[in-house]
Order: C-alpha cells, then structure tokens, then sequence
C-alpha cells in the first residue's frame, strides 16, 4: 500500500514536471511572464520565488500547472471600485507592492479605497487615502509591481508587453506544443534506457522464441523457431496479429498454420485461460522473440507503445466506452499492478503514461493543448487573433466538458476497482 502510493506520487509527479516544464520554459523563451509554476492543486505547502516567477508545491499531488499572463487560465488582476489596498511605494514614487488580501499588512504601506486602475496598459491605481474622500489620489506602478492576492499568493502583475496574447503566433503555438513535446521526449528517453537495460525489445515478428512446457503449444508440437502465418485462416505477420487471433476466439479449438524450416503444417489447438492482470484471456503458452538490434533498443519500445495507444484511441473512437478511459483511480490501481514488477514495471508504466499523456493532450479538445493549437492555426488562416473574450468562452466551455467526463470516468473507475 505505502509503496504504491509512494510510486504514484513519483510517476505522477515527474509526469507534471515534464510535462508543464515544456510549457514553462517556452513561455520564458518568448518573453512572456510565467507568474507561477506549481507542482500539485490546493493549498501551498511550499513556495519560493526567482526571476519574477513564483515556485509552488501545493498539498494535493494530483497536477499542476503553469500560470501564463494574460492566458485563459490567468486570473485577472482588475482592481474593482472599492476594493480596499495597501500600497508599498518605492523611492521613485512608483508603487512596487499590492495588497489584496486581509490575510497580512504591508509594513509601512499606505491603505487605499480603490476608485480606479489599470495595471495592464496605463499601469496606476487611483482612490482614496486613509479614507479621505474629499482627493482622490493617483499612484503610478512600477512595471515590475507584485500583487498579494485574496489568497495570499504573491506573484508580478501582467503588463500588457508580457501577456501570452502579445508573443507572435510562433512562439505561442511552440509553447503550447512544449508541453505533450516533453511527454514523448520523456517517453522515448524511458523506453530507450529499458530497451538498453533489458537488451533489447519485444520483438514484433511471427516467429516463436520458446514454447512453455506443459501448455497447449507444446502439447501439439510448436517448436522454437516456428513461424505463425495464419489463425483459423486469417494472416498473421506480426505478433500483435498472432495474438489478437488467438484472444480473439472466445471458445473451442483454433487451427494454426506454421512455417518451420520452410516446411508448413496445419495445427489444432485449445487454448487454456489464463488470468493477466485481473482479466481472463485464452493462452497456447508461446514466447515472442527479442529485437538486439541498436535500432530496436532507441526506438522500438517508443514505436510499439505508440502503435498501441492509436490502436486503442482509434478502437474509443468507434467504440465509446468508459471502460476503455482512466483517471487518477484508473492510473493509481494499474500502479499497483506495475510496483509488482518492480523497477521496469514502473519505468514502462511511466513511459506509457507520458506518451498517453502526450497523445491525448494533442486532441483537439478546448481546454487541452490541443484545443488550444487548433485555435492558433485558425488564427493563422484568419490572419488575425481570435479575441480573448471567444477564447476565453470555448476554454471555459471544454474545461466544463473535460470535468464532467472526468468525473463520470472517476466513479466508473471507483466502481470497478474498488466496488465488488
């Protein structure tokens, strides 16, 4: 129990890292403010701030995100009518802290009853004083002004020169890219070092590597080396088809046609069921061969696992159901499944999860990165922006849509995990 939560807050955990990293470092490189970047949801347990961005750690180890300026996920920093503020004026004479928030006081700060501000374009604040209304005074903030928040979180205000809407399309398309981006290098990286480690990779070819004695397949004579070219009539090139086959058959015996130093022979055989990670699946007891090559090692894993996970989306497409979709319950249980196996259980699952996670943030789904590119490439054949108020709307209408699915998707978990 205590490993596999401990495995599950690092796999996780990493899969935020990386993947918000990609949009964090992009975002920095096209100059536009990141204000926070967070690892977990909740109240802050952790924070510290370096070069204008605030780092946090929050309590609940279920993602992250990166806070972008101006982006639909920022939250803005409009300063109603009203609104009571401490200000922190500098030496210049500009404003370089806001206080919102009545959980603390700024030491030496000039309490405020907001009557108007700007802190995107003409950056100031007027109001009133110690509450005399018979002036009301301007303020001028300092460009790199922080705001403390109603929450207490403090982070840099976004000018409008700073704000996501002000890179160029190219640097926000990359940036929105960056994140699944990570998730294959990640993927591709923990594939290739298990590709290396174990010698090479699961080998896609018909041909037989071994033959388990005391099962089906050797009781009818399969031998090492033998090729599978057929399963009750229909063609098998590739181990994938072989197996499909021979799962694919619900009952009685299959007939196979193989191929043993160019010699073909026609066998009957009764597949046993067998119980693989919970499920009942029929078996014959045959072993698939091991690709050495340099090749293999590099890209293979990468490559088989991509295949998978397309077949399996292109399967959800025609096929609906929440049984074929994970959450957090989903991934958590299956992360118990792979801490059994041990190191390479967890480095596969990592992996898995990581090119998953790429893949489907590359759906053209609002709210995912997905969604967001698609609006970028219709903003290159509109050849003007979509405006932050439609944006906005779509984001907020896929997020909605994406929680409402998550949340089905968590209690269909919860039902089959969990509820006998």
């Amino acid at each position: 129990m205590v490993k596999t939560i401990i495995a599950f807050i690092i796999v996780f955990g990493i899969l935020v890292v990386v993947h918000e990293f990609g949009h964090f470092y992009f975002a920095k490189r096209s100059g536009i403010l990141v204000r926070e970047f967070s690892i977990g949801m909740g109240p802050k347990l952790f924070w510290t701030r370096r070069n204008g961005t605030l780092y946090t750690i929050r309590l609940l180890p279920l993602g992250g995100y990166v806070r972008m300026a101006g982006a639909a996920e920022d939250e803005d920093d409009e300063l109603q009518a009203g609104t009571p503020v401490s200000l922190l004026v500098g030496s210049d004479n500009l404003v370089t802290r806001i206080n919102t928030s009545d959980q603390g006081t700024l030491f030496n700060g000039i309490p405020v009853i907001v009557t108007n501000a700007d802190l995107v374009d003409d950056l100031f604040i007027e109001g009133y004083e110690n509450g005399d209304e018979r002036v009301i005074k301007r303020y001028q903030v300092d460009h790199d002004a922080t705001i403390i928040e109603h929450d207490g979180t403090e982070v840099l205000i976004a000018p409008r020169d700073v704000q996501f809407q002000s890179a160029t399309l190219w640097h926000r398309i990359l940036t929105n890219f960056a994140g699944p981006l990570n998730n294959f290098i990640l993927a591709w990286l923990v594939f290739a070092i298990m590709g290396f480690a174990m010698g090479g990779v699961a080998s896609n070819s018909n041909q037989i590597s071994g033959v388990i004695a005391h099962t089906p397949a050797a009781r009818a004579g399969l031998r090492n080396g033998d090729r599978v070219l057929a399963v009750n009539g229909k063609s098998t090139q590739t181990w994938t088809a072989v197996t499909t086959a021979i799962t694919a058959d619900k009952k009685g015996a299959i007939n196979l046609t193989v191929n043993h130093a160019g010699r073909h022979r026609q066998l009957s055989i009764q597949p046993q069921v067998t119980t693989v990670n919970g499920t009942k699946t029929r078996t014959i007891g045959i072993k698939r061969g091991l690709d050495t090559s340099l090749f293999s090692k590099l890209f293979g894993g990468f490559w088989s696992t991509t295949t998978l996970l397309f077949g399996a989306l292109g399967h959800l497409v025609m096929h609906f159901s929440l049984n074929d979709l994970g959450g957090p319950v989903a991934i958590y249980a299956n992360t118990a499944t792979a801490t059994q196996a041990g190191w390479s259980g967890i480095l596969y699952w990592l992996g898995f999860l990581s090119l998953n996670l790429g893949i489907v943030n590359l759906l053209p789904i609002p709210a995912l990165d997905g969604g967001k590119l698609l609006l970028n490439l219709i903003e290159a054949i509109r050849r003007k922006p979509i405006s932050q108020r439609t944006e906005g709307i779509v984001t907020i209408v896929g997020f909605g849509l994406v929680m409402f699915l998550m949340i089905l998707v968590t209690w269909n978990d919860i039902m089959r995990y969990f509820v006998h």
